[in-house]
């Protein structure tokens, strides 16, 4: 089949600009299993923010779960761009018709205080570029209708990415196991998910390794200052209109987020 890059991009412009999600774009306008074209939509969209004068802030890292990547039929992670209007206060109100099909999850942010520029990125090399860590709830969304996607939908759809929150406590790693940090995301004050750091490629930590030299290779690598939401510590949880969700961290605090009704 041909490859459209241009015209997978309009038809993700034209579903965040109305609010429509438009049909999966895998055997349509991508090959299926074509990451490599999936990547050349996503770096389009980014210039195409770029241009507009929006800043690039940092990564989110998606697939980090093994059970997720064995049903999406692939062995590695994949990763999308963070721009400044995704970053959301701790505990501020999201408007919910903001986002086509939101869901969230709970992770751990790294923040940066070094730049990570060689592929072959140690875990020292990492523990040293590490500034602090931070609860995260990331708000996931997809521009694909039903969220049927595969890997080649939601790396074109900038790794379903929405917006992201941030917690205003920050530790210092050699303050945390994160491989042993629980996670509680809760909901009128009920779990609805729950998981561990193993949960994110057995340690956040390799999620990290593993962006760090896919950046670097390349040759666009994270630098000191950027924000790196590692992955999901549990399932990731549909939105319902109204409602106000906290995630708790072992070692790491608290963050909130919130919705709009519908009819706000």
């Amino acid at each position: 089949m041909t490859v459209d890059i241009e015209a997978a991009n309009r038809e993700l412009a034209v579903a965040r600009q109305d609010g429509k999600p438009c049909p999966p774009l895998r055997g349509r306008l991508l090959p299926e299993g074509d990451i490599e074209a999936a990547y050349q939509v996503q770096q389009v969209y980014t210039r195409q923010r770029l241009g507009k004068g929006h800043r690039r802030v940092g990564a989110k890292i998606g697939l980090t779960s093994r059970t997720v990547q064995e049903s999406f039929g692939v062995f590695q992670p994949d990763f999308g761009v963070l721009f400044d209007d995704m970053a959301v206060g701790d505990g501020v109100e999201v408007p919910i018709d903001r986002l086509l099909q939101p869901r969230v999850e709970a992770e751990i942010a790294f923040v940066l205080g070094a730049d990570l520029p060689d592929e072959r990125v140690t875990t020292v090399d990492l523990i040293r570029a590490v500034d602090h860590v931070l609860p995260a709830i990331e708000i996931v969304d997809s521009r694909i209708a039903d969220w049927d996607i595969s890997i080649v939908d939601t790396v074109a759809d900038n790794a379903s990415s929405g917006l992201f929150v941030l917690g205003t406590a920050p530790r210092r790693l050699a303050d945390v196991d994160l491989r042993l940090c629980g996670m509680v995301l809760e909901h009128a004050g009920e779990p609805v998910s729950v998981g561990a750091g193993a949960a994110c490629l057995g340690n956040p930590l390799h999620a990290l390794q593993w962006l760090a030299a896919t950046t670097a290779r390349s040759g666009d690598p994270l630098k000191a200052g950027d924000v790196v939401l590692s992955g999901a510590l549990g399932p990731m949880v549909p939105v319902t209109p109204g409602a106000a969700y906290e995630a708790r961290i072992s070692g790491l605090g608290s963050v909130r987020t919130c919705f709009s009704r519908e009819d706000s």
